[in-house]
């Protein structure tokens, strides 16, 4: 693994990292170049609420793929656990695990990216997860403390809405595409000039020249 001296920002290069997964070793961002990946780190193995988020993601995993995204698990636990932990998942509860999880440790990945709790034990990471876009730049981190599982739904919301914006340059609104204000209308750039902004006032789907909506087709 590359030296890291500190956490990677939003917009920059996800750092490249050689991990061992259930699937094999893999290099990051490397083996998913030109494709949308999700990264999402759990505190441990063979524990309630993690095991609830593995059934979920593992019950979405074709909506992801859909959308061009590949998931990828991640905890400081050892590969014997984790493929101990996903042959209980599918033997119990009948779901099986499509994507490949990581076997990281307390200083690699996992510290690097900030994912080791300072409040907590060293040996489990927080809930976070990270979505890396195909030319392999950091788009988006959320934090979770270990009490509180993820809404899955929320995390496909804001693939769907990166990858809307990065294709027709426009932002999406709270809870788009479900937003009590314009809907599942898309929010156009602000105008940068006067007679934009004078052309826009008044118009059908403007509130102001700097708030102005459309549908997305």
């Amino acid at each position: 693994m590359e030296e890291i001296t500190r956490m990677p920002l939003l917009g920059e290069k996800f750092p490249r990292v050689e991990v061992q997964t259930t699937m094999g070793k893999m290099v990051l961002p490397d083996d998913y170049r030109g494709k949308w990946f999700v990264l999402f780190s759990h505190p441990a193995d063979f524990t309630p609420v993690c095991t609830t988020e593995f059934v979920a993601f593992a019950k979405r995993n074709d909506e992801f793929l859909k959308l061009g995204v590949e998931l990828i698990g991640l905890s400081v636990d050892q590969i014997f656990s984790h493929i101990k932990w996903i042959e209980w998942i599918e033997e119990n509860l009948g779901v099986k695990i499509p994507f490949p999880v990581i076997a990281d440790s307390a200083e690699g990945v996992s510290k690097a990216l900030g994912m080791i709790h300072p409040g907590k034990s060293s040996s489990n990471t927080v809930r976070a997860v990270f979505v890396v876009d195909p030319n392999g730049v950091l788009r988006l981190m959320i934090y979770y403390p270990q009490e509180i599982g993820r809404s899955i739904d929320e995390i496909l919301r804001v693939v769907k809405a990166l990858q809307v914006s990065d294709t027709y340059g426009v932002a999406t609104p709270e809870n788009w595409p479900n937003n009590d204000l314009i809907g599942a209308n898309v929010i156009l750039p602000p105008a940068t000039d006067i007679q934009t902004a004078n052309e826009r006032k008044g118009q059908k789907d403007c509130f102001d020249w700097w708030f102005c909506h459309r549908p997305l087709t």
